[in-house]
């Protein structure tokens, strides 16, 4: 059981979890307009597995003391997954349109000063990330760009209201799923973050998230047929179960693993 655990956290903490759940919400995008190809589906899992690692290991000393220990412990895996994932994407990236690596630029310059100081570009020690107010629509923003934009433009699938819509939908549906681990990091969180538990307190954060969740079902109706709508709903529910039931003393595998699963769950529900 001990190895077994080892290779669990290894699995949730080196993050190709949350890789599997932007993994999930592309091939979710594409399969929307019938697109079943891999490529770009595999290139955000690589991606996302180098950019959180390196997230996580340049900002060790900031967060909370038992993951700093398990990052050190695992230094060399982690290294070695990232430098694998680095690969994985070079080989990808050679297949990819010139205009689909350009729509990736933002994304790769929000997901890079989110941590690194604006200051050495700009004469700020601030980062995104420390911006108050800002950190969660960072998130959403970066997830709904790669997982939608970036895949109908490297495929050339034309931008339709319906995709607008897609994007809102995402946008939403990310702000959603993310506050969990606002709640979850409320008494970690420096109080300039300014994140919405620290705003309006536990209860309105998830009345909030409800509100939300309404707005994306709403959405859901314009662009999808029953069949479609009833996979969303359901995804809807789950997303609302562990909305409501999310504390700010969660174990720490309730959001990294449960919460961070519902995309994963949603492919697989489109799929079979």
């Amino acid at each position: 059981m001990g190895m077994i655990l080892k290779l669990f956290n290894f699995y949730i903490f080196a993050n190709i979890h949350v890789a599997l759940a932007t993994f999930s919400l592309t091939k979710v995008s594409l399969l929307f307009v019938g697109n079943e190809q891999n490529e770009i589906p595999l290139f955000v899992f690589f991606s996302t597995i180098v950019a959180y690692n390196f997230i996580r290991l340049y900002r060790k000393s900031d967060i909370k003391s038992w993951f700093s220990n398990w990052i050190d412990k695992n230094k060399i895996a982690i290294f070695s997954l990232s430098f694998i994932s680095l690969l994985g994407m070079c080989y990808l990236i050679l297949g990819l349109r010139l205009k689909a690596i350009i729509s990736l630029i933002p994304f790769f310059l929000m997901t890079f000063f989110y941590v690194i100081p604006i200051g050495r570009v700009f004469s700020s020690e601030k980062t995104l990330r420390t911006i108050s107010g800002i950190k969660i629509f960072l998130i959403a923003i970066c997830w709904a760009g790669v997982t939608v934009i970036f895949p109908f433009i490297h495929y050339d699938i034309a931008i339709t209201t319906d995709m607008y819509i897609l994007f809102l939908q995402r946008f939403l549906f990310v702000i959603i799923i993310t506050i969990p681990f606002d709640l979850r990091d409320l008494s970690h969180d420096e109080d300039t973050l300014k994140t919405i538990p620290q705003l309006v307190g536990v209860a309105q954060a998830k009345r909030l998230g409800l509100i939300l969740l309404m707005l994306f079902l709403g959405l859901e109706i314009l662009i999808n047929d029953l069949t479609q709508l009833r996979i969303t709903f359901l995804i809807a529910l789950i997303s609302l179960f562990f909305l409501i039931r999310s504390t700010t003393n969660q174990s720490r595998y309730y959001s990294a693993f449960f919460v961070e699963g519902i995309p994963i769950v949603w492919l697989l529900l489109l799929l079979f």
